[in-house]
Parts: C-alpha cells; structure tokens; sequence
C-alpha cells in the first residue's frame, strides 16, 4: 500500500511540474500582457497572450478568414468591464467574458462570450452575449506583436486590436 501511495504521488508531481513548465514554455512564445482603460466611469480590462508575426501572412493564412480566433493566444482573452456598457449599438453588462474574434478582410466580428477560465481554443457560440461587426483599417507600418489598447473618444472609448498590417477599433461607451 505505501508503495503504491509513493508512485501516485510521484505521477502527480511529475504532472504538475510538466503543466506549468508548458506554461511557463508558451508563455515565452506570446508573453501575457493587460489593457487598461479608466476615464469618465468607464473601467475596462484586457487581459491577454500576444504573439508574434514572425515573417508570417497572419489574417487570410495564418488566421483562416471567416473562422472564430481567440484574439490573441494560450488562455482565452478575457475582457472585463466594470459597469453596463453599449459596445457599437449593443448593450453589455457589466462582468468578465471572453473576447473572440471572426477576422475577415474587410470587417471582423467582435464576440463577447460569457465563458471563462478555458483554454483558448474551447469555444461555445452558445454562449455569446454579444456580436457587433466593426471595419477593418490598414496601419502605416507592420505590427510584429499582437497589440490591444485603448483610446479616449468621445463618449467613451476603442479598443484597437493591431497586429501585421490589420487594425480593428471597436466602439465603446456608456
């Protein structure tokens, strides 16, 4: 009995120890990053992996045209607000979801779903609150790493997500 107790315990450590070494691994390809936005009652948080462009075509190749992303990579990017919200022309409540994409050359899908805490391919469309499509810009250079931020605008905020030559500004106010 004690040896078998051992053995188990020795699994359980060699597991734990190879999770977070993975982790730790993938972390290092598209490192964890926060967007913050806090103006005017408007509190917002983006917390997600951003990797890199690494000389390949990213959105049509890379990232399919017309299929669900995660919007970033590893764990599925959460998108937290702090009060009601309308992102574009729908409502929104307050609470944590997860922020997943439909790239398309000329506008993308921005879904908000009330999943959370899964990795970043484990998607449920039965489970989004909210879809709104919003144009697609070009930037003035190439963006090597996937970058969410966020810019004042008049009632509220855009969230800008760039990356390769590809830039989305989703609308954001109260």
């Amino acid at each position: 009995m004690n040896k078998i107790v051992k053995i188990i315990l020795i699994i359980v450590v060699v597991l734990v120890i190879a999770f977070f070494g993975l982790k730790s691994f993938t972390k290092s390809k598209s490192p964890a990053e926060t967007a913050k936005f806090d103006q005017h009652g408007l509190t917002v948080q983006v917390d997600y992996s951003r990797p890199y462009k690494k000389g390949r075509e990213i959105f049509g190749k890379l990232l399919p045209y017309g299929q669900v992303w995660r919007t970033g990579a590893n764990e599925a990017t959460i998108f937290d607000v702090k009060q009601d919200i309308k992102i574009g022309d729908k409502s929104l409540k307050a609470g944590k979801y997860t922020l997943w994409t439909i790239p398309n050359a000329d506008k993308w899908t921005v879904i908000l779903n009330s999943e959370t805490g899964q990795w970043g391919t484990n998607y449920d469309e039965k489970k989004d609150v909210l879809r709104v499509d919003v144009p697609v810009g070009k930037t003035a250079s190439t963006i090597e790493q996937l970058t969410i931020g966020f810019a004042a605008a008049e009632g509220g905020a855009e969230m800008n997500i760039s990356w390769d030559n590809t830039e989305v500004k989703v609308p954001i106010g109260l």
